[in-house]
């Protein structure tokens, strides 16, 4: 048979939980309610984090965009996976199904640097703290967090466009609930070799790199707290990074348990729920984390929170003098 063009397709088919349609109205109300709880949980930690001068500092700062990359990370995907769980035509445009899958590896990247980039602002914080404002300045935070973004991102533009410059032959089906970059490669009927090694070198470069920096970090994290000599002294400096430890091993405990784990020839629909759930619940854990283990967060929250009723009834009482002057 002759290749049909890859032009020829203009629209993918994202298969999902298609036979399973009792599956997908379980899905949908879950899915729905984690998706507003990351939200609701990663902008107030954004907000918190902005409006609390106390907060102004580099620890919060990537925390800050720790939390906009979970709620970018997100929306690449979960609003068009919650109107397919509903409807029967699930599909999305060429071009829509290379942006989601530009975003996604974009915002995925970043938060492997990310978390490496905040391991080493605790690693000073504890082992280097009289030096701490000058190794970890506001300008080197934003060098950081900014060339991390833009080298992620030109990363996942350049794996987009050559995945979706091969010929398709007609193929539009996609194995999966959005536009997985591996997924599209399957239907792909030209050479993917150029993709796979370099989804190969990056998965290395992302991956086992910045998990060997964040466990080095914290080797010497650990050394240095067990050095204090007071168990005070030790819970305080644990305690600053506790949370970031725990999403750590929250994101990459559970893709070292899907990649890890052996594979089988057919696919089993219980490992795309898992998909769905790791994809969902990692960004709403994260801001719960972060505020449920960590005083100044409980505290700016509480005082940006009784600012703004003060705020409120202050403009309430004005509106009733107001009133009461133009009565009289």
């Amino acid at each position: 048979m002759e290749p049909v063009n890859r032009t020829e397709i203009s629209e993918f088919f994202l298969k999902g939980f298609s036979d399973y349609p009792a599956l997908e109205h379980l899905l949908f109300p879950l899915c729905s309610v984690m998706y507003l709880v990351t939200l609701l949980g990663n902008t107030a930690i954004v907000a918190v984090s902005v409006l609390d001068a106390r907060l102004h500092t580099p620890m919060y700062f990537f925390l800050g965009n720790l939390s906009v990359l979970d709620i970018c990370y997100t929306s690449t995907f979960v609003p068009l996976m919650l109107v397919h769980l509903l409807s029967v035509r699930k599909t999305i445009s060429f071009i829509g199904c290379a942006i989601q899958m530009c975003l996604s590896l974009s915002t995925g990247s970043t938060e492997c640097v990310l978390l490496a980039i905040m391991a080493y602002d605790r690693y000073l914080a504890i082992c280097r703290p009289l030096r701490y404002s000058v190794l970890m300045s506001h300008r080197l935070c934003l060098l950081l967090t900014g060339a991390v973004w833009v080298l992620c991102l030109l990363k996942s533009v350049t794996e987009t466009v050559i995945a979706m410059r091969l010929p398709f032959c007609g193929h539009h089906v996609v194995s999966h609930f959005t536009c997985e970059i591996l997924a599209v490669l399957k239907l792909a009927c030209g050479d993917t070799s150029v993709s796979e090694v370099l989804l190969l070198a990056w998965a290395i470069l992302l991956l086992p790199m910045p998990l060997a920096f964040i466990c080095l970090s914290y080797t010497l994290i650990l050394a240095t707290i067990l050095r204090v000599p007071s168990a005070a002294g030790r819970r305080k400096a644990f305690s600053t990074c506790s949370a970031h430890l725990a999403v750590v091993l929250l994101f990459y405990g559970i893709i070292i348990f899907m990649y890890m784990k052996p594979k089988s020839k057919a696919a089993h629909i219980s490992d795309e729920v898992f998909t769905v759930f790791y994809a969902v619940v990692t960004p709403m854990l994260n801001p719960l984390i972060y505020s449920l283990r960590n005083k100044e967060v409980k505290e700016a929250a509480r005082k940006v929170w009784g600012r703004r009723q003060t705020s409120k009834r202050g403009r309430q009482g004005l509106c009733r003098s107001e009133t009461s002057l133009c009565l009289q």
